[in-house]
């Protein structure tokens, strides 16, 4: 294989990734919102939202590092939890963040998130680094979606008090 095609293959692998954590995690959990088995995993932000970053930077930045196949799946499967429990305190049940404070969560992750894949292309693993960052960006869609929601609400009621 070329080098050209290992690049592709990391970036692809890492844009797989990064769009599963910010898509296809948040889809599964709003799917299946009705599963009590979210209620008993679940952990309060002020819990999961660290333990996301910390997991989603060690996964990050050792992927270049560990060629096996076995080990990179552990990996992944360990950050795919961990993405879970992110997303819990946004789309849950139990410890659901009120719509101001889901809107902090996500602005708030959104640069502590990228910062591993910033780390990525500065360290020569450009393609890698620059398909995380953009495949990440469902979670800016995300907070955006439920800042304009919570506006809305808001807008909603005032009028609602003022008539």
């Amino acid at each position: 294989m070329t080098p050209m095609g290992v690049l592709s293959a990391d970036a692809l692998t890492m844009g797989l990734s990064g769009l599963l954590i910010a898509a296809g995690v948040p889809a599964l959990i709003h799917r299946t919102r009705a599963w009590p088995g979210w209620g008993r995993i679940s952990l309060p932000a002020a819990v999961a939202l660290p333990l996301f970053v910390v997991l989603h930077a060690a996964a990050v930045l050792t992927e270049p590092f560990v060629p096996s196949a076995l080990a990179r799946g552990i990996v992944e499967a360990f950050l795919l939890y961990a993405a879970l429990l992110y997303w819990l305190p946004v789309l849950g049940t139990r410890h659901r963040l009120s719509d101001p404070a889901r809107c902090m969560y996500l602005y708030l992750s959104m640069p502590l998130l990228d910062l591993p894949a910033v780390a990525m292309v500065a360290m020569g693993h450009t393609a890698g680094g620059l398909a995380m960052v953009a495949a990440m960006l469902p979670i800016g869609l995300a907070a955006l979606g439920i800042t304009w929601r919570w506006i809305n609400q808001e807008e909603r009621l005032a009028q609602a008090g003022a008539e």
